[in-house]
């Protein structure tokens, strides 16, 4: 399981991830998602997530947060940036640190 990367995602998002050399697993729905996370999770250290299938899958994916790994992120599709990825890159760094250092939303 060291070092390996994948994706899951519609596959015009993972497409260029394929390119690279990243492990590419299509998911067209939620449901496709939920069911590849599952077995790659047991594969994979690093799986990133398009912000269209990662938002809905939110209270399935904090199950993730409680072991080191895999880490999973969330990045923007093909169709652009939600802004669901940065609002949890947020509260992640605002819970392990107690204050927000990246956005300073006053």
């Amino acid at each position: 399981m060291k070092g390996r990367m994948a994706i899951v995602g519609d596959g015009d998002s993972i497409l260029v991830f394929k390119a690279a050399g990243v492990a590419t697993f299509p998911a067209e729905d939620e449901k496709k998602a939920r069911e590849v996370l599952r077995k790659v999770a047991k594969e994979y250290q690093i799986i990133f997530i398009t912000e269209n299938l990662a938002k809905p899958l939110s209270d399935f994916l904090k199950r993730f947060d409680e072991e080191a790994y895999p880490v999973v992120a969330s990045i923007p599709s093909a169709g652009g940036s939600t802004g669901y990825g940065m609002e949890v890159l947020k509260s992640a760094m605002e819970r392990a640190l107690g204050v927000d250092i990246l956005f300073h939303n006053d």
